[in-house]
């Protein structure tokens, strides 16, 4: 069962749908008691990193995500924003960030970047596997995934990057750390890669 988190942030209808097509059960928690005993979690998020780190906050879902996913070892994957809020902090805001993964999210520099639009960072884009992980598996990493944002996780340990993705300079496009999975772009707006990636996040067994 993949439990998707609703505090008011993502493209939750768009992922439930492809579940429903893949016939993987899955629920959508709009409480936090709807978290606790949860199998996989699923952390989306679009906007701005303190809008989601408040609405996080103000809907009571953090302190039970951090006893889930910290003491319980729940699988959770985090989406775009909810990738980002993993880190400890961001230069987009000031508040501090869930703080799981060690790493701390960082504009995008236009001046590496030499193609109209410089930002955000929109469209399809490759990625490398940094190291084999079932979340990648059967996944076309030439083809890649459907990219929007404006900023990225620069993480402070390799050991937690899975893919890395070229923009201006190779920047981490997901990231790993026991239980802790995030990906920048967006599996639900990414056809085949995207339902791929999503089936083997439930799949998972850590």
């Amino acid at each position: 069962m993949i439990t998707i988190i609703n505090y008011g942030s993502g493209n939750i209808s768009a992922i439930g749908n492809i579940y429903e097509r893949l016939k993987i059960p899955f629920k959508v928690a709009e409480t936090p008691k709807e978290v606790i005993g949860a199998q996989k979690i699923l952390l989306p998020g679009v906007g701005a990193f303190d809008e989601t780190i408040e609405m996080l906050d103000k809907s009571g879902f953090r302190s039970v995500l951090d006893h889930e996913v910290l003491k319980n070892k729940v699988p959770v994957l985090g989406i775009c924003v909810g990738m980002q809020i993993l880190a400890k902090s961001s230069e987009e805001g000031t508040l501090p960030g869930l703080g799981w993964i060690n790493g701390v999210v960082k504009k995008i520099d236009k001046t590496l970047i030499h193609e109209k639009p410089k930002i955000p960072h929109l469209g399809w884009n490759s990625v490398e596997l940094v190291k084999n992980n079932l979340l990648f598996d059967e996944i076309d990493v030439k083809e890649g995934f459907y990219f929007l944002h404006s900023y990225y996780f620069e993480c402070v340990e390799d050991s937690d990057i899975l893919t890395k993705t070229y923009y201006g300079k190779n920047f981490a496009s997901s990231v790993k750390n026991n239980n802790i999975y995030g990906v920048q772009f967006h599996p639900e707006k990414s056809h085949h890669n995207g339902v791929k990636l999503l089936q083997n996040f439930a799949n998972l067994n850590a």
